[in-house]
């Protein structure tokens, strides 16, 4: 009689491309998942809600701890300020992971407004006319913590008219002031007349849209140093419409801290103020200039394909595709490298080695848009990636060797014979042209994905985190 009690055998997963895709825990699905999230954004391949709902049902999957400290690091080296929201909301629905969440939120709340946000998304899926008065308790006494870091400018700065209100968080969690003068604040919060601050949305509201007035006021914030970095170059265009002094900006750009500016943000606002490309394109590379340069000789390989620049940009409100996003991170990784070699792959007609081409190392934007639509993304076809036929292209070129190799891409691969994850002997895959380390770079939330090999070193997310990672990995 044959044996019945046999080893179960797992269905094989794939790509959205139909290239094999490797099985991991549930720890590296929720990462994937999380440090490239823009939350509820559709990516090429997926929904924002599917994506969303992946998140949730892997928070239980994964120890509290490993969770919590996920969030910390998408809010603080991520720079991400949504999905770690929505993880201690996860958290806190679940018995198991509850306890981590009161230490948690204080540590990922770092905006007035995200004291309701956060509230907006733990109700989301509730309903009825009351869906915040079981709050967790947890939740409960992490907001009052938090509510306790933000002065009476904060709550000013982002006290508005909102369906979830601070004056509304601050009855929810029943809050202690830390001192008298906290307290009078709170007051002043809870009655409606906080004294007004001077930011710049007030600003610029105040001037109610005349000309002279909007661009007087500008000149001033300018002057007075009152426009964070991020706001300073996401209103480029405003005030470039309101005929700001142009000295005065290339000023305040040049000067200005972008420590948590993620890259994409730079092309972005190249894309929308043209005329300021020069001092963003110094921006952008300026902390990768002062890092210290990984040694030897990288290949850079950024990935073009369709799903990386077609339907669903890193947001609805952003013109800036994922291959740009991939681009900047390049550019980025360009100053970080000793030495380097950058290639493009996309598939076409099922050319493999035709597929590949070599960029021409250019530094900062004059490089991201060599990756656009109307570079290499459009030269080599566009289609899907097929890596193994890149890493083959790439090694017979790089004849003196290499110190490692890193891939910008959403591993969507559409090799349905031989992959990256199956095909661990290839030399191209294992110690090719004489590299020492592999990184692949997720830059997208999808499901599957390929570059999961002891051979290869997987990194998720945009920021240039995953450039400090490696640069550290290998100092030890």
């Amino acid at each position: 009689m044959s044996k019945l009690n046999l080893k179960a055998k797992e269905e094989p997963i794939y790509t959205a491309e139909g290239a094999r895709a490797v099985r991991i825990t549930p720890t590296q699905q929720l990462r994937r998942s999380v440090l490239a999230c823009m939350l509820w954004e559709n990516n090429f391949y997926e929904d924002g809600q599917t994506i969303g709902e992946r998140i949730s049902a892997l928070v239980p999957q994964v120890p509290a701890e490993t969770v919590a400290e996920l969030a910390i690091e998408a809010r603080t080296r991520g720079n991400l300020r949504h999905v770690p929201l929505l993880l201690a909301c996860e958290l806190a629905k679940h018995k198991t992971h509850r306890h981590v969440v009161g230490a948690l939120v204080p540590k990922i709340v770092q905006r007035a407004d995200e004291l309701a946000e956060i509230l907006a998304i733990y109700s989301r899926e509730r309903s009825g006319t009351k869906k915040l008065n079981r709050l967790s308790k947890q939740l409960q006494k992490g907001l009052a913590e938090a509510f306790r870091k933000f002065s009476a400018y904060n709550l000013a700065k982002y006290n508005r008219d909102n369906t979830i209100k601070l004056r509304d968080v601050l009855f929810l969690t029943h809050a202690k002031p830390k001192d008298e003068e906290q307290e009078k604040t709170w007051k002043l919060l809870v009655n409606g007349e906080l004294p007004t601050p001077d930011t710049w949305e007030v600003a610029i509201s105040a001037a109610k849209g005349d000309v002279e007035r909007t661009k007087a006021t500008w000149e001033r914030l300018l002057k007075d140093d009152r426009l964070g970095a991020l706001a300073l170059i996401r209103n480029l265009r405003n005030m470039t419409r309101a005929k700001v002094d142009r000295g005065l900006v290339r000023e305040a750009l040049l000067k200005a801290d972008t420590s948590r500016v993620l890259p994409f943000r730079f092309v972005a606002a190249a894309v929308a103020a043209p005329e300021f490309e020069s001092e963003l394109d110094e921006l952008l590379v300026k902390s990768a200039r002062q890092a210290s340069k990984l040694p030897g000789h990288t290949v850079l390989i950024v990935d073009v394909s369709g799903s990386m620049y077609g339907y669903g940009n890193i947001s609805a409100r952003s013109d800036i595709t994922r291959v740009q996003a991939a681009g900047a991170l390049a550019a980025v990784a360009r100053e970080r490298c000793e030495s380097v070699s950058i290639y493009a792959t996309a598939g076409n007609d099922g050319s493999y080695r035709h597929a590949t081409a070599l960029v021409p190392s250019r530094h900062g934007m004059a490089l991201v848009e060599k990756f656009s639509k109307n570079g290499f993304a459009g030269e080599l076809g566009s289609g899907g990636i097929f890596l193994v036929q890149a890493l083959d292209w790439v090694s017979e070129r790089e004849t003196s060797g290499a110190d490692r190799i890193i891939v910008f891409t959403d591993e969507q691969d559409c090799d349905r014979k031989s992959t990256i994850c199956t095909r661990a002997s290839k030399p191209s895959e294992a110690n090719a042209f004489g590299r020492r380390a592999n990184y692949l770079i997720n830059i997208s939330s999808n499901k599957n994905g390929i570059g999961y090999k002891p051979n290869w070193t997987h990194l998720d997310g945009f920021s240039e985190a995953v450039l400090d990672y490696i640069g550290a990995s290998e100092q030890g």
